[in-house]
């Protein structure tokens, strides 16, 4: 009798991503958040495929027998230990292009909002407060938009925002080749004195950790808005309150948090600050493209055909 391979599903993934696996393999479910179940689970497993909100660290790869493979339904790695996983033979998949559209969509959101004052107004008149004066915005046209990290989102941003008539430029030491049409590439410092929007599309990893600190606040216009749509831990938001409080810069938009869940931040207590919940790749788009991309590569791991999206 043949067994079939064991695939568990330990976050979330849309219908159609289930559907794709197909009846091939023995699909099982856990809360990847429930340490005690997951590590009891993943025993068996021959694939994990997982959002943002599973933890897989050397502890779950020791407690994992026969995987094969991991998939991460996302573009971020940071929950998964890749190299821990490389040593052990697992492999490690990503879906780097799947919500591109929708990070970048969202970023655009997250920018018209704070220059128009979206949320506060919209609370104020809820609690019974018609307020116009209070809540007069600017106009995008004619300003400058700063993109920290100019990969597949922070290009497309750029290109969406130079739409409203914003200037672009641009900071990205790892970007080989040229820029989209009329984006400059400055220093990080040119940048932050420059924009008037400043944007961090970039991974974290122990190079952007803390890269948005004190010293980069300061150098930031006084009218300025901070949004990060990336990861948190980027941006130092102890620095960042400081720098609100004060009037340092003018507001911030955050998308992404140190730690997440995120409900009790200081950040979140202030009026110039427009804060949601992660929810850059939150579209039924992405999250389809991005389930059925690991699915389709743990299939192919799982049945000895090559993976296109392997990391590692």
């Amino acid at each position: 009798m043949n067994i079939r391979p064991i695939v568990l599903v330990a976050d979330p993934l849309s219908p159609v991503a289930l559907a794709a696996l197909g009846s091939d393999v023995e699909v099982r479910h856990c809360d990847g958040t429930d340490r005690p179940a997951l590590l009891a689970a993943v025993e068996r497993a021959d694939a994990l495929l997982v959002r943002s909100a599973t933890r897989v660290d050397a502890e779950v790869l020791d407690a994992a027998s026969r995987l094969k493979f991991i998939g991460r339904a996302g573009v971020g790695l940071d929950n998964v230990d890749v190299p821990y996983a490389t040593l052990r033979g697992v492999a490690v998949v990503n879906a780097p292009a799947a919500n591109v559209v929708s990070a970048a969509e969202m970023t655009c959101a997250l920018i018209l909002a704070s220059a128009r004052r979206l949320l506060p107004a919209a609370t104020a008149l809820r609690r019974g407060r018609w307020e116009r004066p209070r809540f007069t915005g600017v106009e995008l046209s004619g300003k400058t938009l700063g993109v920290i990290g100019l990969g597949r989102i922070g290009t497309l941003v750029a290109e969406r925002m130079a739409a409203f008539g914003m200037d672009i430029v641009a900071h990205d030491p790892h970007r080989e080749g040229g820029c989209p049409d009329g984006v400059k590439l400055l220093s990080l410092q040119e940048l932050l004195h420059r924009a008037d929007v400043v944007t961090v599309h970039l991974p974290k990893n122990a190079e952007t950790i803390g890269l948005i600190g004190r010293a980069e606040l300061a150098a930031m216009k006084p009218t300025a808005v901070l949004v990060n749509v990336a990861r948190g831990g980027i941006v130092d938001e102890r620095a960042l309150h400081a720098a609100l409080v004060s009037g340092q810069i003018s507001g911030a938009a955050l998308d992404v948090f140190d730690r997440e869940p995120c409900t009790e931040s200081p950040l979140l207590e202030l009026d110039n600050v427009t804060p949601t919940p992660h929810l850059g790749a939150s579209t039924s788009e992405a999250q389809d493209r991005a389930g059925v991309t690991v699915v389709e590569a743990a299939l192919q791991a799982l049945f000895d055909r090559p993976a296109d999206s392997l990391v590692a």
